[in-house]
């Protein structure tokens, strides 16, 4: 009795047997393929180019005179702006938890982790793409900003202060990938991403300055992450006051957070049945 070869499908090539060139190479064509799909769903970027725009507007007019007095919202124009610039890199890491989390529920996610590449490839390629969001985002931001009367007295501390924002919103999305794979919906990483980003946000001063708080809630903002980059975007831009300690605190909550969640993230997506 003749027994039949059978021939086994080739494995998976492990993570560390790819090289550098492959990896770039796989995060390339990733990039392609999110790209392709933004073009296809322009949809997806409303929320890179409106909420800049609805959020400036509205703390600009509906809070602006009420914080910094109705005959000073110039100034709270140049207050608010920076700290918006960190506002919105936390609501683009939202979106890639959300999107994530979507990939897997429609099945994209298991093809990825068929194929013979890098685990990691498919996460960079995914932030790289939100990256790109973000500029636009801080792009938007700033036109509506300049409309309204922002003043930049350091056009390279500008700059400094929007790849602070990218750093910063680098080391977050790992955090909300985290959850979109662990998460068991789209609504549930909202949800929980909400929780997180209400306390953060307007417990910091980003929106108004920190002094007025209570004593507690005062010590909560000084470590704040996002108090430390709202306060070093300002200083970068204007000058006016230090940065270095802000601007330390930002990228060293920016290493801790992708140093620690990366690792997560990758093994999180690589074991997820």
């Amino acid at each position: 009795m003749s027994t039949a070869t059978v021939t086994a499908p080739p494995a998976p090539v492990a993570d560390g047997r790819i090289g550098l060139r492959g990896n770039l190479r796989h995060i390339g064509a990733l990039v392609r393929r999110n790209l392709l799909w933004i073009r296809q769903d322009p949809e997806s970027m409303f929320d890179a180019i409106l909420f800049p725009i609805v959020f400036c507007l509205l703390f600009v007019f509906v809070f602006g005179g009420a914080i910094a007095g109705s005959g000073n919202r110039h100034a709270y124009v140049n207050y608010v702006v920076p700290g918006l610039m960190a506002m919105m890199g936390m609501n683009i890491a939202q979106g890639v938890g959300t999107g994530f989390n979507e990939d897997f529920q429609k099945g994209v996610m298991d093809r990825f982790r068929s194929l013979p590449i890098s685990r990691g490839s498919v996460l960079i390629a995914k932030i790289t793409v939100e990256i790109g969001r973000m500029l636009v985002a801080t792009a938007v931001l700033l036109v509506v900003g300049f409309l309204l009367g922002l003043s930049v007295s350091n056009v390279p501390g500008l700059f400094a202060a929007i790849g602070l924002s990218m750093v910063f919103g680098f080391g977050v999305m790992w955090i909300f990938l985290t959850l979109g794979v662990v998460m068991k919906s789209a609504q549930a990483v909202q949800g929980m991403g909400f929780l997180v980003l209400m306390p953060l946000q307007f417990g910091s001063s980003i929106f108004a300055p920190t002094k007025t708080m209570p004593g507690w809630l005062q010590a909560f903002t000084d470590y704040n992450p996002l108090s430390s980059l709202a306060d070093a975007a300002r200083g970068l831009m204007n000058g006016h006051e230090p940065v270095t300690h802000d601007v330390l605190m930002t990228l060293g909550w920016s290493a801790l957070l992708t140093l620690v969640m990366a690792p997560v993230a990758i093994r999180k997506f690589t074991t997820k049945s």
